[in-house]
């Protein structure tokens, strides 16, 4: 990557379903170890924008760069590569495989990447409050539990970009809290960046600047 280029660069993006216009004009970026957090009233397309970041979900117009890299000019075998070794997403609805156990959920990215990093997975575990859990089913766990399996699974591979999505929306403050500082730590030592989409303000106090989308776009908040 060029240093004096942004981790995520946004320019013009908008998307919208049918003759429904979701958001428009978004312009972002975001430097390596910085740590960014977008708020909006529900509906505003908080979810689908890191969907679109991620080329999840198509865009109708704009660009997306990640780590240099043209995201949303690539065809989907190679949007599906950048995902696999650039960026870790942690979902709302926790997409925690039923037939694996913890342990082996929080591993799918080093796996995929030919990874064999046991050490890193329980260090991960440990850093959500999950030690000791590797072994048990992911019907045996809470909904918070789920989440943080999840998160564990975002950050394992050490990912240049977390895009976390209502990351502390199942946990207690306690567990919340450090969580966050896991996120924080994750970005400053990988030199990496965090879009975090919420609509807790506890959330977004910890991050480095807080952006609010609407239809037009995005804004600093007041």
């Amino acid at each position: 990557m060029n240093a004096s280029l942004p981790l995520l660069q946004l320019r013009g993006l908008a998307k919208g379903y049918a003759a429904s216009p979701v958001f428009g004009s978004v312009d972002l970026d975001v430097a390596a170890g910085e740590f960014v957090a977008i708020v909006g009233e529900s509906g505003v397309g908080k979810s689908t924008l890191l969907n679109c970041i991620a080329g999840l979900d198509n865009i109708d117009a704009g660009t997306v760069h990640i780590d240099g890299a043209p995201m949303s000019a690539l065809p989907e075998s190679e949007q599906a590569l950048l995902r696999r070794r650039l960026l870790g997403f942690v979902f709302q609805a926790f997409h925690v495989l039923p037939y694996l156990s913890v342990a082996r959920n929080v591993a799918l990215p080093l796996l995929l990447l030919g990874r064999d990093e046991p050490g890193r997975v329980e260090h991960l575990l440990g850093a959500v409050g999950l030690q000791g859990l590797g072994p048990r089913m992911p019907q045996t766990l809470s909904g918070g539990e789920l989440q943080r399996v999840a998160i564990a699974r975002a950050m394992v591979h050490s990912p240049k970009l977390i895009l976390a999505d209502e990351p502390t929306g199942n946990l207690d403050p306690k567990t919340a809290q450090r969580v966050l500082e896991t996120f924080r730590d994750q970005v400053r030592i990988a030199a990496a960046a965090c879009v975090l989409v919420t609509h807790s303000p506890a959330a977004a106090a910890h991050a480095d600047r807080v952006l609010v989308l609407d239809a037009n776009g995005l804004r600093p908040r007041a």
